[in-house]
């Protein structure tokens, strides 16, 4: 499985720059009063197929990867915070009262930007710890 690894990761890579576009796109027709654009059903399912195809790429890294790497908690806390960018997301689409979706939309583009510093620092506290590492 590791001889595939860098093309997994290549998919994983690609398929979580496709999901915070197309994340980032229906946000703002949402907030621009265009949900009508946002929640049509090919768009969802865009985003649907776009999600599991990251959440599938993801589970092949986690296989594919030494056990030491889950020494220090950083898959962990990505992944606390995948279910908290879930949560937030659905409210800022459409769940949440239309006055408060703007909040969860920034809140869930931050916890995004977390989860990415996390992944590219492999260190729980991502951005935050190259300030005090």
């Amino acid at each position: 499985m590791i001889e595939y690894y860098p093309l997994i990761k290549w998919t994983h890579v690609a398929a979580v720059t496709a999901s915070i576009l197309v994340f980032s796109v229906r946000g703002a027709l949402v907030l621009r009063e265009q949900a009508a654009w946002a929640m049509t059903p090919a768009v969802r399912y865009l985003s649907y197929g776009i999600d599991t195809l990251l959440l599938g790429a993801g589970l092949l890294l986690v296989s594919a990867l030494p056990g030491a790497v889950f020494a220090n908690g950083w898959l962990t806390v990505k992944l606390v915070l995948l279910l908290i960018y879930i949560v937030l997301g659905s409210l800022a689409l459409k769940r949440a009262r239309p006055g408060h979706r703007r909040r969860y939309f920034f809140a869930a583009l931050a916890t995004y930007a977390l989860m990415f510093s996390i992944a590219r620092s492999h260190h729980p506290l991502g951005l935050f710890w190259n300030g005090w590492g």
